[in-house]
C-alpha cells in the first residue's frame, strides 16, 4: 500500500508546485527538466553507491523519485517500477526498512573498503579515524533501519485472514 503523498504527482500540493505554477511556461519547462536531470544524476550516483560503500545509495534514489514525481510521471513510475531499484524504494519509503541480505552485503562491503583504506591508504592517524567513525555511523544507520520481513510485505492478507477466523 502506497503512501497517499506518494501515490499521485496532482496529489501533491507544497512549495516548489506553488512556486512553478507561478512561473511563466518557459521557466516552468526549464524547472521540470532541471528537476528531471536533476533525478538522472541522483540515479547514476546511487548507482555507484551501489558498488562504493561510502556513498549511500537510498538517499540519492529517494532524491531521483522525488525529482521526477514532479518533473515526469513517466521517469517516475520507470524507477519505481524498476528491476533493481523499485522494490528498494518502495520498502524503504513504505516500511522504513530494508532486507537482511542489503543489510548483512552493505555492512561487509563498507568494512572490507573503509579498512582497506584505513590501513593501506590513509597516512595519517585523523584520516583513519575520521573513516572509522563514518563506518561506524553508517553502521549505526543500517542496524537502527527495520529488517524487512515477510509479513510487512502482504499485510492486507494476513490481516483478511485473521478477520475471518474471528467471524
Amino acid at each position: 500500500m502506497l503512501d497517499a503523498r506518494w501515490s499521485s504527482r496532482r496529489d501533491e500540493i507544497n512549495l516548489t508546485d506553488l512556486l512553478a505554477r507561478s512561473l511563466p511556461m518557459k521557466q516552468r519547462n526549464a524547472h521540470r527538466v532541471l528537476l528531471a536531470a536533476t533525478g538522472i544524476l541522483a540515479v547514476g550516483v546511487g548507482t555507484v553507491g551501489v558498488f562504493l560503500p561510502l556513498l549511500p545509495t537510498t538517499p540519492f534514489l529517494l532524491l531521483a523519485a522525488a525529482c521526477f514525481i514532479r518533473s515526469s510521471d513517466r521517469l517516475y513510475s520507470w524507477l519505481i517500477h524498476h528491476r533493481w531499484f523499485g522494490s528498494y524504494i518502495r520498502n524503504y519509503r513504505e516500511h522504513r526498512a530494508i532486507t537482511r541480505r542489503a543489510k548483512i552485503v552493505t555492512l561487509i562491503l563498507l568494512w572490507g573498503v573503509i579498512g582497506y583504506s584505513a590501513f593501506a591508504v590513509a597516512t595519517t592517524w585523523w584520516w583513519r579515524a575520521l573513516l572509522g567513525v563514518v563506518a561506524a555511523g553508517v553502521t549505526l544507520h543500517l542496524l537502527c533501519l527495520k529488517t524487512l520481513k515477510r509479513e510487512m510485505l502482504e499485510p492486507c492478507a494476513t490481516m483478511e485472514g485473521k478477520e475471518s477466523i474471528g467471524a
